[in-house]
């Protein structure tokens, strides 16, 4: 009976270290547990762009005003009825050689 008592508290001893200290065991599973960590906040991140992708998506699909926002700041929209003036102030002015 002592015998078969050594035996088992071996084995047990053996499983523990396997768990605690062997491959994939519980230095796995925290390494696992932080790249889970960081892949959450990177979807979180990329979560919050896709909403503000499809806030301005549906802004352009439903506001003609801010189709002309767009058209007049990125492609330099003006209207016929329109005269365009650049204001260029002293200090982004090239200096006379």
């Amino acid at each position: 009976m002592r015998l078969l008592t050594v035996i088992i508290i071996g084995l047990v001893l053996v499983l523990q270290y396997r768990i605690w200290f062997g491959q994939h065991g519980m230095q796995d599973f925290r390494e696992l547990q932080s790249d889970v960590a960081r892949q959450e906040a990177a979807n979180e991140s990329l979560e919050q762009r896709n909403q503000l992708i499809a806030a301005d998506i549906d802004d352009l699909r439903n506001a003609l005003e801010a189709v002309e926002e767009r058209a007049r700041n990125e492609l330099g929209l003006v209207r016929p009825e329109e005269t365009f003036f650049r204001l260029i102030s002293i200090e982004e002015q090239e200096p006379d050689a």
